[in-house]
C-alpha cells in the first residue's frame, strides 16, 4: 500500500496534510490517539471518503469494511447477518465463519452481548468476498483469549489487512507492521 501526499479535511479542520505511507506489509495496524484520523483513513481507503488531494495505491476494491459500529440488522439472527453479503446467501459458509468464532448461528441479536456482536461484524467482513480486509476496532469488548482466535482466523485469511487499533497486544497478535499516524517521524515504513 502506498499513500502519497494525502490531504484530507472535514470543512475547515484538516486531518492529513501531505501524508505518506509505504509499506509492503500484508497486515498494517494503524495506531495513534484518539481522534487522529485512524477511521478517517480506513473509510479514505476504503473509498467511502474522497481525498482532498493525493493518492492511495495498491488497494482493490471494493474493500470488505468492519465499522466501529457494528451496523448488524436487529431484526435479523447472526447467521442471516453474515449471510447478507455472501453472493449466494450460504448459509453453510456464514454458519461455519460464526462457529470459527465460538458463535451459535441461529442466536438473535438481542441475546448477544456487546462483545459476540462485534464476532458477528468481525464474520460478516471475512465472509466479503474481496482481497482487501479493513477493520476498525476489531477486538472492542473481547477477552484477550477471544482476540487472539479472531486475530488466527484474520492471519488465515491471507489477505491485505489494516487494522485500526489502540492496542500493541492486537497488533502483535496479528503480527502487523505499527504505522503511527499521529507522529509524523513515524511515518512511512
Amino acid at each position: 500500500m502506498k499513500i502519497e501526499n494525502l490531504c484530507f479535511s472535514y470543512g475547515k479542520k484538516s486531518v492529513f496534510r501531505n501524508l505518506n505511507i509505504s509499506t509492503e506489509s500484508k497486515t498494517i495496524c494503524l495506531m495513534g490517539k484518539s481522534g487522529c484520523g485512524k477511521t478517517t483513513l480506513l473509510h479514505l481507503i476504503a473509498g467511502l471518503l474522497r481525498q482532498d488531494s493525493g493518492s492511495i495505491t495498491g488497494i482493490k476494491r471494493p474493500c470488505s469494511v468492519m465499522f466501529q459500529e457494528d451496523r448488524l440488522l436487529p431484526w435479523l439472527n447472526a447467521k442471516e447477518n453474515v449471510a447478507l453479503v455472501l453472493d449466494n446467501k450460504d448459509d453453510k459458509k456464514a454458519s461455519a465463519l460464526l462457529r470459527d468464532l465460538g458463535l451459535e448461528p441461529d442466536m438473535e441479536l438481542s441475546k448477544m452481548s456487546g462483545g459476540m456482536k462485534r464476532r458477528v461484524a468481525l464474520a460478516r467482513a471475512l465472509a466479503f468476498k474481496s482481497e482487501t480486509l479493513l477493520l476498525d476496532e476489531p477486538f472492542k469488548g473481547l477477552d484477550e483469549n477471544l482476540m487472539r482466535s479472531c486475530a488466527q482466523l484474520i492471519k488465515k485469511e491471507g489477505k491485505l489487512t489494516i487494522v485500526s487499533t489502540h492496542s500493541v497486544k492486537e497488533a502483535e497478535a496479528l503480527d502487523a507492521t505499527i504505522i503511527r499516524i499521529d507522529d509524523p517521524d513515524k511515518i512511512g515504513i
